[in-house]
């Protein structure tokens, strides 16, 4: 597979997306990112932040104090990724409208084939 693809797909999955719109506002520490994003897992949420981390992305913080503290942010690269993300977030809210109509058309016409089979 190409590379730009693999980077692609992490930051277009579906908690690649949600992480990258969070970290957009501010930093984070592990669970209130996990509390923000909601329904993740600790798992899916840990291999997401190391994948985005790794891909130079998102930055981990960890503080050497007890109890340990991480914290986790926006590269420059990360940000940039992020207002991509984010525009497409907002033409997706913006077209949702069109979407559900064409989708109606599509469902509408579907069943209309069926029933002249």
């Amino acid at each position: 597979m190409c590379p730009h693809r693999v980077v692609l797909e992490h930051v277009t999955s579906r908690w690649g997306v949600l992480v990258l719109l969070e970290l957009l506002e501010r930093p984070y520490r592990f669970s209130e990112l996990r509390r923000a994003i909601g329904r993740v897992s600790e798992k899916m949420l840990t291999q997401t932040l190391q994948t985005l981390e790794r891909d130079g992305l998102v930055h981990r913080d960890a503080k050497p104090v007890i109890p340990p503290r991480v914290d986790y942010s926006l590269t420059d690269l990360g940000r940039e990724a992020a207002a991509q993300v984010k525009a497409l977030a907002g033409w997706t809210a913006q077209r949702m409208p069109d979407v559900e109509a064409a989708r109606r058309a599509y469902d509408e016409a579907r069943a209309e084939k069926a029933r002249a089979e």
